[in-house]
């Protein structure tokens, strides 16, 4: 089927689908971008989300789509492909999505999508149907990247803890509260590099199955990545401010100097991920940064219990989003 070209109208509805996967996507990780922010007080909420979401738009300008690459030709065989994948994939994803809302879980967007493209390829074609070089790459950084946030969120606030050991805390704290506006801006465009792509990358994916696109493309069209970008720009505009409460005050109290440690050490890892073309979780890098920062004031100040509940929805993710996909692909095969 995926030879022959789609009505445009069916191409439209899986399109606008894939844009409220990026719009919730924005909504659900603004909790990411603004947790810190806002529960150390540097910013009210609604300051917050209009600043995140502008960082997350201009992230267009600053990143290469190695990432909407690696979603859009390195996760599943492209040949297998069709307008049914694509479904079931959308429909993992965003089911994933509403169920950890609802609870307030901090789950990734990311690998929902990664699951959801998972479950469907398997619900039409088997294990041989997945790249598994891709796949591996990703799940690999459902580890390193929040050990690697945890890494430089540690490393970060015992330098600075080091190099303001004789200043007063209420200078700190008053130079912190500026430098924090310049860590959450950075960690925003680390966001938005990322976490847009992955949508671009499904759209790219539909358009060349679906005959829209060529296949030796080197770049969607502009069109896809423009409306990509101001969808999640759009979502982290609206917020999830259940999943900030969690993100931002139940793991450890932050105070402005370690939400400025914590952003840095994410955005760095974010930065490094994007460049490699990795699709990582923006949820997992900045919980990594948390709980890195609050270990080093002492153990105690972690919450390891809820730390410890995000861990789970973090290995729940994947098959989880799958299991929904391959229910949504078998719909789809059988309605439409």
């Amino acid at each position: 089927m995926h030879s022959i070209q789609l009505a445009l109208w069916a191409v439209a509805t899986l399109v606008i689908v894939a844009l409220v996967f990026d719009f919730m996507n924005g909504f659900h990780d603004a909790a990411n971008s603004i947790a810190t922010v806002v529960s150390t007080g540097v910013l009210k909420p609604q300051q917050a989300v209009a600043f995140a979401a502008a960082f997350n738009v201009i992230a267009y300008f600053i990143f290469h789509l190695k990432v909407a690459a690696t979603v859009g030709k390195g996760t599943i065989d492209p040949n297998i492909v069709d307008h049914y994948v694509i479904f079931g994939a959308l429909v993992g994803a965003i089911g994933w999505n509403i169920v950890t809302w609802v609870y307030g879980i901090p789950s990734s967007s990311s690998h929902a999508l990664i699951g959801g493209l998972v479950g469907a390829a398997l619900a039409k074609s088997g294990w041989g149907s997945l790249n598994w070089d891709g796949l591996l790459k990703t799940v690999a950084f459902i580890f390193i990247s929040p050990v690697l946030g945890f890494v430089l969120g540690s490393f970060f606030m015992l330098l600075v803890s080091w190099m303001y050991f004789r200043t007063p805390p209420s200078k700190v704290d008053r130079r912190f509260r500026r430098l924090q506006l310049v860590s959450a801006g950075l960690y925003s465009l680390g966001h938005g590099g990322n976490d847009a792509q992955k949508t671009i990358g499904i759209i790219w994916m539909l358009l060349i199955a679906t005959g829209y696109s060529s296949v030796g493309a080197d770049a969607p069209p502009i069109w896809v990545i423009a409306l990509c970008y101001l969808s999640m720009g759009l979502g982290t505009l609206f917020g999830g401010w259940r999943i900030v409460r969690t993100m931002g005050q139940k793991i450890t109290k932050l105070k402005p100097v370690g939400g400025f440690c914590a952003e840095t050490g994410g955005a760095i890892t974010l930065f490094v991920a994007s460049m490699l073309g990795i699709p990582v979780s923006t949820t997992h890098t900045i919980t990594g940064a948390i709980v890195g920062v609050g270990a080093t004031q002492k153990f105690s100040a972690v919450r390891w219990g809820v730390a410890g509940n995000i861990v789970w929805a973090w290995v729940l993710t994947i098959p989880a989003s799958a299991a929904l996909a391959a229910a949504g692909w078998w719909v789809g095969h059988h309605i439409f």
